[in-house]
């Protein structure tokens, strides 16, 4: 495993708010902030010089906002992840940052443990929710229609097995947690996961999170 500190870039267009974000991070001895920006634009421009693993974008700034931002750092360093930060956990900006290709939604609130928690399971492709926006998150499909039958269109590829395992993806299950739930080796999974992203085209888990609500197969994953 990398044994190499995970560089950290700080997106927000507020001092302070940077500098106090820099203190959390730097008195981490496995981080260390390695560049700050002060919009979306800047935030891309960062990302690629300073080789950053993780940026904490701020979806509200001046000129290029946060949500513009991901897609920039995504175009740019496609290696980066990126975990979005804001003061409110608004439902129009949640799915519009991860469709653009976040790895997470935290809110400025999020106890300093649990930020440095949340940077090293973003680089190691995890996904990351502050309890507030999941639960909005997750009212917001219950109360929609059920789906059809059937197996949507964009899921066609898949296998049953594999249809399985990107149900257990929807709701967030790690590796672990599915593989407990269907009766595979951690290995197993990973091999499912891998295959799972590669038919559908997608880069991560959060982008298989955002292709199961948007095709309807959130709902059948919380039923």
């Amino acid at each position: 495993m990398d044994a190499s500190p995970i560089r950290v870039l700080i997106a927000d267009d507020q001092h302070l708010i940077r500098g106090g974000l820099r203190a959390i991070i730097d008195a981490e001895p496995d981080l260390r902030v390695v560049a700050e920006a002060a919009d979306g634009a800047s935030a891309a421009r960062e990302a690629v010089a300073s080789r950053a693993d993780v940026v904490l974008m701020d979806v509200q700034m001046p000129g290029v906002d946060g949500i513009e931002g991901v897609r920039l750092v995504g175009e740019a360093r496609p290696e980066a992840r990126v975990i979005m930060l804001t003061m409110f956990d608004l439902d129009e900006y949640v799915l519009a940052a991860l469709r653009a290709g976040a790895s997470g939604f935290l809110l400025k609130t999020t106890p300093p443990a649990d930020l440095a928690a949340a940077i090293r399971a973003s680089r190691d492709g995890g996904m990351l929710f502050a309890p507030s926006v999941t639960r909005r998150l997750v009212e917001s499909y219950v109360n929609q229609p059920s789906p059809v039958d059937g197996v949507p269109e964009q899921l066609a590829s898949l296998t049953a097995r594999e249809l399985e395992v990107f149900q257990a993806i929807a709701r967030g299950l790690s590796n672990a947690e599915i593989g407990g739930q269907l009766y595979m080796g951690e290995a197993t999974v990973k091999t499912h996961v891998t295959r799972i992203l590669a038919k559908l085209g997608l880069r991560d888990r959060v982008q298989a999170v955002v292709l199961a609500y948007d095709c309807g197969w959130m709902r059948r994953a919380l039923d």
